[in-house]
């Protein structure tokens, strides 16, 4: 019992340290004269941020970019929930590839082979269409707002999906039937109907992919920059970046909107989550929703979402393979794949940096995960099993951090690190990756704690067992399931992980998502496509091997 009660409390320790002190020091940092130093207190800072003249076109640039991007993925999310749940189209478990697979695909990758493909200068079907078609110019340049909309609403598009479509399938469907015996068509029914009912779950959505579309880095730095287009987070890395003495002061100054945004919204998002459960019901335990039979359209649009699915999937695979091999970007022909060869293969693979970052991301990925799965294990234990007030306040510490912007608590955490000796070292990454991605650990496990009846550990303590050898013996064989999908999602965000990485790495503790963000910085598209298809080969082989071992061992317990 001694132990049970001390677990509570801890953890609300370890978790506020974890989500509350990096935003305390930020703020503390952006009242500083200097950094290193927490001496002159001083308004200077707010005031030289929040009056540069440049600072409202960066504003209305990451308003149009956030807005655009939810509607983006907010709409093709819709499409494809509806095809999902409520049509006859085949080969559903497309929809499901669609949901998981991006998610492994890291993002700076997914937007460097959109500037291999479509970057004015020498983009490979900027090219051909200008070839073909004898253009001037090229027809596309995804160096531009309207390209960074484009590209971060597909890479958000699975997480507006992952929401929508439990939404769309628990739908009461006697609604809809209603609307048809009084002679409306599927359309009407569909304006009328289904997505008012449904608009607690698409806000909610759209909402969600605003917060990860201001903490986006990926997109603003690899098609923004390049464009002079600017949004909050490369306008914070300028800041730190450029110069010959960063001014961390201003930066955190900036960082506050940011932040308050996103813990605005974020909180706005779990209200209309909760909201959502009062306009969409299951009528009854033999509930099926009604296929619409979409007739002569079923191929057609069965074609549409293959195409979406070849886009998202294996288009940046493809791209960064053919790169990688080339000696420069060049369209698809004899003389192309007469000039391929390994050499940028073997630069990658004899560069001490790039086989630092891949050894460092690999620690990383492999040992932070497993440290973070573990406290995750205990985070959910608490929240669910234990209802007491002090779990309520420990949910809602552990939620917070889902709403940080990645390179403004990146910022916090270096206020904290500063005068210590784990300020540029792994360590420092480590504790930021827990701090940023224990929600992605915590929320499959709280699900499967959920299921696991009291009643099974009841009957262990009878036994005589305490409360740690009733988890390790009783709960967590139960919760395999939970674990293999919180170490995977943990382990493959920590290994693409680039947002905090450009802030909190120094040299020797580069990682393979900022040498990628230098290889494309410089140009080097060749050595940054063979190392991003090894990044992808890691990320897939730790999704597989744990998921075969957690198999493994399910088997092993069941008999």
């Amino acid at each position: 019992m001694a132990q049970k009660s001390l677990l509570t409390p801890s953890l609300i320790f370890i978790v506020g340290f974890l989500t509350i002190c990096p935003v305390l020091m930020l703020v503390l940092g952006s009242f500083m004269n200097g950094f290193g130093t927490f001496e002159g207190f001083t308004l200077s800072k707010y005031v030289t941020a929040y009056t540069d003249p440049g600072l409202q076109d960066i504003l209305v640039n990451t308003l149009i970019f956030t807005l655009g991007s939810a509607t983006v993925a907010t709409i093709l999310a819709l499409f494809l929930a509806y095809m999902n749940t409520r049509t006859n189209i085949p080969f559903k478990f497309l929809f499901k590839v669609i949901s998981i697979i991006p998610m492994m695909i890291p993002h700076i990758l997914f937007c460097v082979s959109w500037v291999l493909l479509l970057n004015p200068s020498n983009g490979i079907l900027n090219t051909f269409f200008v070839d073909f078609f004898g253009l001037d110019d090229a027809p596309f340049n995804i160096y531009s707002l309207h390209g960074m909309i484009l590209v971060e609403g597909l890479l958000d598009l699975p997480i507006a999906y992952l929401i929508i479509a439990p939404a769309m399938n628990s739908f009461d469907v006697s609604l809809e039937e209603s609307s048809k015996v009084c002679g409306a068509s599927n359309l009407q029914t569909l304006l009328r109907i289904t997505l008012p009912v449904l608009r607690p779950a698409i806000l909610a959505s759209a909402i969600l992919v605003i917060v990860r579309s201001l903490a986006s880095f990926a997109v603003p730095s690899v098609l923004g920059i390049p464009g002079r287009i600017y949004v909050l987070p490369t306008h914070i890395y300028r800041i730190i970046s450029s110069g010959f003495e960063p001014d961390y002061g201003q930066a955190s100054a900036i960082g506050m909107s940011a932040l308050a945004a996103s813990v605005v919204l974020i909180y706005l998002y779990r209200y209309l989550t909760k909201e959502s459960s009062r306009y969409v019901t299951i009528s009854g335990r033999g509930f099926k929703p009604t296929l619409i039979d979409l007739k002569q359209y079923k191929y057609p649009l069965f074609t549409v979402v293959g195409i979406l699915s070849f886009i998202l999937i294996i288009l940046p695979v493809i791209v960064l393979l053919y790169t990688s091999f080339l000696p420069y970007s060049m369209v698809p022909s004899m003389k192309a794949f007469s000039m391929m060869s390994f050499k940028h293969w073997h630069s990658v693979l004899i560069d001490p940096i790039s086989l630092l970052s891949l050894k460092n991301s690999l620690i990383l990925g492999i040992g932070g995960a497993s440290i973070g799965i573990v406290l995750s294990i205990l985070v959910a234990y608490v929240i669910v099993k234990v209802k007491t007030r002090s779990a309520g306040v420990l949910e809602s510490l552990s939620f917070l951090s889902f709403s940080f912007p990645g390179i403004v608590i990146g910022l916090g955490f270096m206020w904290v690190f500063v005068q210590t000796p784990l300020y540029g070292t792994l360590w420092a990454l480590l504790i930021g990756y827990i701090a940023t991605y224990l929600p992605y650990g915590i929320r499959p496990l709280s699900s499967a704690f959920i299921q696991i009846h009291d009643s099974l550990e009841e009957s262990s303590r009878v036994s005589g067992a305490g409360a740690f050898t009733t988890m390790r013996r009783i709960v967590i064989p139960l919760l395999i399931p939970g674990v293999v999908s919180g170490w995977i999602l943990m382990a493959t965000m920590f290994v693409r992980e680039l947002t905090l990485s450009v802030v909190l790495s120094r040299p020797g503790s580069e990682v393979l998502a900022v040498q990628i963000l230098r290889f494309s910085e410089d140009g080097m598209w060749g050595q940054l496509s063979a190392l991003g298809i090894i990044m992808i080969a890691i990320s897939s082989s730790l999704v597989i091997g744990v998921t075969l071992l957690g198999n493994k061992f399910s088997r092993i317990h069941a008999n």
